[in-house]
């Protein structure tokens, strides 16, 4: 019995066209034309080599070898803020979808926020010779990309745009929808309305709070610091923010949410108080719908833009040299019941 243990250890290498020609009683060469499909091996000798390659479990290295041709190697990277979200989920999955159709696999990374991280990831996936690259970025400053762009590796900035490079970028209308969800509220008689919203250095959570800004001043409601929270948040500091938020003598009798966590978030804390204001969130999640009330939300083709912002990456790898583009995605209000109610 052919054993592929290192003598006096547990650890067990993998299976090399070595031991498969050993095994099988041929030479590399007979190995390597069975494993690529080529002619001028006898039916016999291919039966033995994969009976030996499937006892031995043996895999090509298939980025080696298409390196060694100059080939693809049939794989791009997705960094992403946080793959556990469903909001990532979802577009990692779109992508997914597209990369299949073209024959590819998808690496994928989350960055947990983190520009440090979020640069070890894309240089990692750029290192293993990916055919592109997709990223939401966790930072402002993305010019160690510039050589790797240079060298033909197409990068797409998905969600948030890149900070200090030109680069094909896909995002959501982040302060229109916002604006639209203030006036949505305005329209049921609410004029105090909170906003808690992410980290206030992220793109999207800067964009949301200036479209709550402008959505004020649209609906002629004056804009309030004090009903402004900004994150990054917790169960706690928001049980916390939106107690304060419904107290005193002037409380606000809506909240919008800067994104599905926070919504959540914002969900636990209501449960535990009397008082049910109006509420409404960015970004649709999994059950908003059967709540009691069910959740009135901001919603957006999640698995759209990842779809774009495939298509877009592939189309560089298969030659496209236009100029940059910006594709800005509409958000919708699904009204269920949680902000369609007065004060």
């Amino acid at each position: 019995m052919t054993t592929l243990s290192e003598p006096g250890t547990r650890k067990v290498r993998r299976a090399t066209m070595s031991d498969v020609a050993r095994l099988a009683g041929v030479s590399i060469k007979t190995v390597s034309r069975v494993v690529n499909d080529e002619p001028g091996v006898h039916p016999d000798t291919a039966e033995r080599v994969l009976a030996a390659i499937e006892q031995l479990g043996f895999r090509r290295n298939l980025g080696a070898r298409n390196l060694r041709r100059g080939m693809s190697t049939g794989t791009i990277g997705l960094v992403l803020e946080d793959v556990g979200n469903p909001f990532y989920s979802t577009l990692t999955r779109a992508v997914e979808e597209v990369a299949r159709t073209y024959g590819r696999q998808v690496l994928t990374g989350s960055s947990a926020e983190d520009p440090a991280r979020e640069r070890e990831l894309a240089l990692e996936f750029c290192s293993r010779r990916v055919d592109g690259l997709i990223v939401v970025p966790a930072g402002m400053q993305h010019g160690y990309l510039v050589p790797e762009m240079r060298a033909g590796t197409p990068v797409v900035f998905v969600d948030r745009p890149a900070g200090d490079v030109v680069a094909d970028t896909v995002l959501v209308d982040n302060l229109g929808g916002t604006a639209m969800m203030v006036n949505h509220l305005a329209g049921y008689g609410h004029s105090r309305i909170g906003f808690l919203g992410d980290a206030p250095d992220i793109f999207t959570a800067s964009e949301r709070l200036r479209g709550f800004r402008e959505g004020c001043a649209r609906a002629g409601i004056r804009y309030d610091e004090s009903l402004v929270v900004m994150g990054p948040h917790s169960d706690a500091g928001v049980a916390v923010a939106v107690r304060r938020l419904l107290a005193g003598v002037s409380p606000a009798t809506a909240l919008i949410t800067g994104n599905n966590r926070i919504t959540i978030m914002v969900l636990r804390a209501l449960s535990t108080l009397n008082t049910r204001p109006a509420l409404a969130g960015f970004d649709d999640f999994e059950l908003a719908d059967l709540l009691s009330p069910p959740v009135t939300v901001l919603a957006h083709d999640i698995a759209a833009m990842g779809r774009a912002a495939a298509e877009l990456l592939f189309a560089r790898m298969e030659g496209d040299t236009s100029p940059p583009r910006r594709l800005v995605l509409p958000a919708d209000i699904i009204p269920r019941g949680s902000g369609e109610v007065s004060p």
